[in-house]
């Protein structure tokens, strides 16, 4: 460098001042070093006139043809220290991709999605017009609390409410019964003496149909009624009808019209919410509401005491749920449920005694629920008038605990004579048949046999299952028969 200075300072048109060799070697100190080539379009310019000094300006701002021209020739002198800014590459375009079939495809289905809906509703309109009345449509009863969402599936419990939400939410859902009959009563003096006498249960409304409301109830609830009363939780009575029992497992559903309810009564109820008796664990918190006394409903709260418990009454032994809960005469037929207001049991017996507190037992829904489903299915049927009654022409006993132990005997109606040319004669039954089952009500002892009789009119067809003794064991056998009217002399 020194040798190119003392060789320009004879020459003034390209002599340097320090002042310009120091100003160029900053410039080419800092193009060395820079990493970035784009300085936003800067160049250098030689300004005119006077001491010549170098400095960076914004060519934008450049205002004459003349400063042009000396900023050129200073490109020129010093190309290789030039910075310029890079031209961006065009932008690449992606070729579309073609979606024409797919359009044509996607078309072509919502066209028969939207065909179809417009058909749908053509129909829907055209049968509801041809429908006279409009169905009625009882609410669901829905859970009292959703299940807690955890980020860890098999750790998730759901959430527990409390006895007053459960209440609030199921209560719509239970029934008080009353059930009037008459009773024979042995008198002092011999004889026996008819009393009007009168029940109280409970119930649940588990379904409805088209033009009835359906509730299950313990069959020991409305057994031997001649009416039964059904009220609701607004207050509002109504007549009942039994649509089908099953003594066995002490079940039993009634129908009620729905003609017969007010608006005010169908919007004040609900249908249980089923839940899955399967699940329960021994000390989980349940409620049971029912019809305590006949006053009306009540709520009680206890645990699962014990499952699977069995229990015998009146011959019949069922696998129950255990529970501390209080179960009072009048429960009978009332909810069990878990804390989500899930019907989890029908509440059923109580261990009536001065030394025991806290033992009640309930039907598990889940035995229920199947038995339940067939009695919705039957056929809704009123009591005939005694001049229309049906008549077997039989004479029968019951088969009571001791004697199934003793003698290894089915449950059911033993039959000791059959009158000749009578109904049960023609059919093929014969004297030592156990009944077990009258047009598909189980019955376990002669009073069942008779007040099913009782909602069946002369004439009538009907299947009838015995046990008979072939070979030393009882083996199923099935009856066909029309029943007679009653003889005047008959007793």
């Amino acid at each position: 460098m020194n040798d190119d200075w003392k060789k320009t300072q004879g020459d003034p048109e390209n002599s340097w001042s320090r002042q310009e060799e120091d100003t160029w070697r900053e410039a080419s100190a800092w193009d060395e070093n820079s990493d970035q080539k784009d300085v936003s379009g800067t160049a250098w310019e030689e300004p005119t006139g006077g001491d010549t000094t170098y400095s960076w300006v914004n060519p934008k701002l450049r205002k004459n043809t003349e400063e042009q021209k000396q900023g050129e020739n200073f490109k020129k002198k010093y190309d290789s220290y030039q910075f310029s800014q890079p031209q961006p590459e065009p932008p690449v375009r992606k070729p579309k991709k073609s979606y024409g079939l797919l359009k044509k495809f996607g078309l072509c289905a919502a066209l028969a999605v939207v065909f179809g809906l417009i058909s749908g509703l053509i129909i829907l309109g055209i049968t509801s017009l041809g429908r006279e009345e409009e169905t009625v449509q009882v609410r669901q009863t829905v859970p009292a609390t959703e299940p807690v969402q955890s980020q860890n599936e098999e750790t998730a419990a759901p959430a527990v409410s409390s006895v007053a939400d459960v209440a609030a939410n199921s209560m719509p859902s239970v029934v008080a019964i009353s059930n009037v009959g008459v009773q024979e009563i042995q008198s002092f003096f011999g004889g026996t003496r008819e009393y009007q006498s009168e029940s109280s249960g409970s119930g649940i409304i588990v379904g409805q149909n088209d033009s009835e409301l359906l509730i299950a109830t313990n069959n020991h609830v409305v057994s031997g009624a001649d009416t039964i009363t059904v009220s609701f939780i607004d207050e509002a009575s109504v007549e009942a009808q039994i649509k089908g029992t099953d003594a066995n497992n002490d079940l039993a559903v009634v129908a009620v019209d729905l003609s017969q309810l007010s608006e005010d009564t169908l919007s004040a109820i609900k249908v249980a919410s089923l839940g899955n008796s399967d699940d329960l664990v021994v000390g989980e918190q349940v409620v049971a509401i029912g019809n305590a006394l006949g006053y009306g409903q009540s709520v009680t709260s206890g645990y699962v005491s014990a499952l699977n418990r069995e229990v015998t009454v009146d011959n019949v032994t069922a696998s129950l749920i255990q529970t501390d809960a209080a179960i009072n005469p009048g429960n009978s037929g009332g909810a069990l449920l878990n804390m989500q207001g899930e019907l989890i049991g029908i509440n059923a017996v109580k261990f009536a005694s001065s030394e025991v507190e806290g033992m009640g037992y309930a039907i598990p829904v889940s035995t229920a629920e199947p038995i339940l489903d067939e009695l919705m299915s039957r056929e809704t049927r009123r009591k005939v008038d005694e001049k229309d009654a049906a008549y077997l022409g039989i004479t029968c006993t019951n088969v009571t605990a001791e004697t199934q132990q003793m003698y290894n005997l089915p449950a059911g109606v033993f039959v000791d004579s059959v009158t000749e040319g009578s109904a049960a004669e023609k059919a093929g039954m014969i004297s030592g048949d156990i009944i077990t089952k009258f047009d598909g009500t189980t019955v376990t002892t002669y009073d069942e046999l008779v007040n099913t009789m009782a909602y069946y009119a002369a004439g009538e067809e009907v299947e009838m299952i015995v046990m008979r003794a072939e070979s030393g064991e009882y083996q199923e056998v099935s009856l066909t028969l029309t029943l007679d009217s009653r003889p005047a002399d008959a007793d």
